[in-house]
């Protein structure tokens, strides 16, 4: 029998399954991570408690991480409805996947051993351009600690790793299949905590092969770290493709990092973006924060309420658009112009700018002559006012960040994600309002103006009654821009007019 055809009539609802339930989660702090926390205390209040693996962090311990946590935007909404749930169900362990042992005490390995229920795996370094030992080490080798974990706890119903669409990106078409591996993922630690640096780096590209960076090495090579477990654990595998903002919760827009189009959009809004390297038709494959979370629950209460076999493999899902809903990059840069002239965002240093760029010759001419010489320049007038030069040294952060993108906002890519769609067909009706998600009802023009909205007030930390004021700057910039250009092409034409071959081509049609 399929495994998405059995009879789910006599299977609990979803808050049913997770009742009672001890749940832990590796990446708690992280911007998946939140949003999974959220939606399980808001939508199954009835779960016993949530572990989280948390390690010590510049200074700050595991307890006041945990505070952290609960103070970030993304509990708004509980700390209305649900005041208490988080302090009542929300308990840290210290501990560190990159450690043996994910570096938890022998006392607290056994009190999760005994009463956890649901593994969520989501710690990853999502770094595109992390050393291939530092990679290896958080995806590859924090893994296989999980892995091993997963396979001591007593009373274990499932167990969610999170992938990437991008592990397999020397494929066109990403089917929900699990690909040969690009290495030996017990050969790859081992080499790694071996050999030197320098050797390291030195056979980094050749040993990466026809993968782009370390992070889509590392992450493939875990699928299989977790693969071999599949006969003794039942696990499910999601692969999010790029998370982006919320599209409804826990808030409409609700974003916690710059990476995707939110980097794209503030940098052009404010106007120190004026070339993006890409093709204005390539379609981007963007995926909201909460309907990537509704898979991750729905899909853990799928496999959960069936016993394992044997003979059972992983169920994947492409946690992706796909063919549902899609935008491409042309249509992604207008939204974000015409975002940016309604609520611009404040102390603009130009124009709302940012073409697409199909050449990259061009592309670099152009990141000299308008990225790196107004930098200069503004960094100078900072200079001789006694202010801290910055722009520079933004724009160096956000030319790195664009080659880490490039090889994703250059290529297109074929993602099928049928086990994804099935996913959501078998949802209970009761469970429809709050687990039920959808990529083809999302429209795009409002969705894209609340992620710009989201950017502004979560990211930038912009408030609204900043508006009026970030308006007439806006208006101040568009001024100055039309002048400056008007000033530049005039002076261009004065001196071609002027200039001894267009005097001599004029005198001899005179003559």
């Amino acid at each position: 029998m399929d495994f998405f055809d059995r009879d789910m009539s006599n299977e609990p609802t979803i808050p049913e399954f997770y009742k009672g339930k001890t749940i832990f989660i590796t990446g708690g702090s992280g911007f998946m991570g939140k949003v999974l926390i959220e939606k399980l205390l808001y939508s199954c209040p009835d779960i016993d408690r949530i572990y989280l693996l948390l390690r010590s962090k510049r200074g700050v311990g595991a307890e006041s991480r945990l505070a952290q946590i609960y103070s970030s935007a993304c509990f708004d909404r509980l700390r209305a409805q649900k005041p208490t749930i988080f302090s009542e169900k929300v308990f840290y362990v210290g501990g560190d996947v990159m450690e043996p042992a994910l570096g938890i005490s022998g006392e607290d390995r056994a009190l999760l051993v005994n009463r956890v229920n649901i593994i969520f795996h989501v710690a990853a370094s999502v770094r595109f351009d992390d050393p291939l030992p530092f990679a290896v080490k958080l995806n590859l080798g924090g893994t296989k600690q999980v892995v091993e974990f997963a396979k001591e706890v007593k009373d274990l119903l499932v167990m969610v790793h999170v992938s990437t669409s991008y592990s397999n990106t020397n494929r066109d078409t990403i089917e929900e299949v699990m690909y040969p591996p690009h290495a030996d993922w017990r050969d790859t630690i081992q080499i790694c905590e071996t050999l030197d640096e320098h050797t390291i780096k030195v056979l980094t590209p050749k040993y990466l092969g026809e993968l782009p960076n370390t992070y889509t090495f590392t992450k493939q090579l875990a699928e299989h770290a977790v693969r071999e477990l599949r006969a003794r654990v039942p696990l499910v595998m999601v692969r999010p493709s790029i998370v982006v903002s919320s599209v409804k919760e826990p808030m409409p827009g609700w974003i916690e990092n710059f990476n995707g189009p939110a980097g794209i959009l503030v940098a052009c809004g404010k106007g120190i973006m004026r070339s993006l390297y890409t093709e204005p038709d390539l379609i981007a494959d963007y995926m909201p924060v909460d309907i990537s979370i509704k898979s991750f629950i729905v899909a853990a209460w799928m496999r959960g309420t069936l016993k394992l076999q044997p003979t059972d493999d992983i169920p994947i899902y492409n946690c992706c658009a796909g063919d549902l809903n899609n935008i491409t990059m042309g249509e992604l840069m207008d939204i974000g112009k015409k975002m940016a002239a309604i609520m611009p965002l404040n102390d603009m240093l130009w124009n709302v700018g940012g073409t697409i760029t199909t050449s990259k010759t061009i592309h670099y001419i152009k990141v000299l002559l308008l990225h790196c010489l107004p930098a200069l320049f503004v960094d100078a007038l900072l200079w001789l006012m006694g202010r801290k030069p910055m722009l520079l040294k933004v724009q160096r952060r956000i030319y790195i960040a664009n080659l880490a993108l490039q090889y994703y906002i250059t290529k297109q890519w074929n993602f099928n994600n049928k086990n994804f769609v099935k996913l959501r067909s078998r949802i209970k009706a009761e469970d429809h309002d709050d687990f039920y998600y959808e990529m083809e009802t999302v429209d795009r023009n409002e969705y894209f103006k609340q992620c710009c909205i989201g950017g502004r007030k979560f990211l930038l930390k912009e408030k609204d009654e900043d508006l009026p004021r970030a308006k007439a700057h806006f208006t101040r910039m568009l001024i100055l821009d039309k002048m400056v250009q008007c000033i530049f092409y005039g002076t261009l034409f004065w001196w071609l007019v002027n200039s001894s071959y267009v005097q001599s081509l004029m005198s001899f049609f005179v003559n």
